[in-house]
């Protein structure tokens, strides 16, 4: 249910841009969210994701270290992506 809510979240950010992404990097943005949000090792609907110039960087929270390096190697198949900075923490979610 998270995996459908995300991408119904992505979708619906997508149509509220009114728009196909203009630049490379914006495009390189929305595959790498779908991507991530999709994956059941990721699960990434709630990550950071930020990209300048193809050089994509990764933060939050991830339930394993597989997660972790799977986000990398799922960026990297991106077209147009130079390179990765994956920043994500591993672990459950703080608790205040």
């Amino acid at each position: 249910m998270r995996r459908l809510a995300a991408i119904a979240l992505l979708s619906l950010s997508t149509l509220v841009a009114g728009q196909k992404s203009s630049t490379p990097d914006d495009r390189i943005f929305d595959q790498v969210r779908m991507k991530l949000a999709t994956d059941p090792d990721v699960k990434g609907g709630a990550l950071d994701v930020t990209v300048h110039d193809g050089v994509v960087t990764i933060k939050g929270r991830v339930d394993t270290d597989k997660g972790k390096a799977k986000a990398t190697k799922l960026a990297k198949k991106v077209k147009g992506v130079k390179q990765v900075d994956n920043e994500l923490q591993v672990g459950p979610p703080a608790t205040l």
